[in-house]
């Protein structure tokens, strides 16, 4: 009887699906002195404490190279057009062509995706623009069809917490917000229509209402990673 039981258990736990999240973080700073980093930090700990077995795979940006889109992986590019292998590729150009298909692989391979990063000249940092461009490759995350792109990354989910130190979602500068925008639209176009932001705005605007507004977005975070 006790064997049964032990094994009824066993069955459940196996077929409990565990999802692999990409925590992908760009902003140089610590956490201590990062209003988006230190959401971010509260929306981890709080879907950890939800989903004990779920996977989170931190990927910060400032730490890693991120290969740009150059002359050189446009000459890779032009020979796999050709019909060239990676081996006729020159060193640097499969250096740059397998660090990007890395990135790729790793993005493709989880099922959530947090993103997380500050409000920079109305956008986001350059370091999340050039991961975006590995990511972005047709037949991998979108394809083209005869209505147009589409993309393949349907089912997965996804969301982005960004700080902004003024005041963007309301007023006279909402037209200048390009950063969550910019966020959203790429998921859009890869498939990922599952997604949420969350947002931390004004804490430079009003520096008396800092710690508040901070305090709402954590709350907010907590909430959101419950049902992540």
């Amino acid at each position: 009887m006790f064997e049964f039981i032990k094994n009824i258990f066993k069955n459940e736990k196996e077929n409990v699906k565990m999802s692999k999240v990409l925590y992908i973080t760009a902003n140089p700073k610590s956490k201590e002195y990062s209003y988006s980093l230190s959401v971010g930090s509260a929306f981890i700990d709080a879907y950890k404490n939800a989903n004990p077995n779920d996977e989170i795979i931190p990927v910060d940006l400032y730490k890693m190279e991120i290969p740009l889109i150059d002359e050189v992986v446009f000459s890779a590019w032009d020979k796999f057009g050709k019909g060239f292998s990676f081996e006729n590729l020159t060193s640097e150009e499969q250096s740059k062509i397998a660090a990007m298909n890395d990135i790729l692989e790793q993005f493709i391979s989880v099922d959530k995706y947090v993103f997380v990063t500050p409000f920079w000249n109305f956008t986001v940092p350059p370091k999340m623009k050039a991961y975006i461009d590995n990511i972005c490759i047709a037949g991998k995350t979108f394809k083209y069809t005869d209505n147009g792109p589409v993309g393949l990354l349907t089912d997965k989910k996804a969301v982005h917490i960004q700080a902004r130190g003024g005041v963007y979602s309301s007023g006279p500068a909402v037209d200048l917000e390009m950063g969550d925008k910019y966020i959203n639209t790429i998921l859009n176009f890869i498939g990922i229509n599952d997604k949420e932001s969350i947002i931390v705005e004004g804490v430079s605007a009003m520096p008396d209402k800092a710690e508040e507004i901070k305090a709402s977005a954590v709350a907010k975070a907590k909430e959101v990673a419950k049902r992540f």
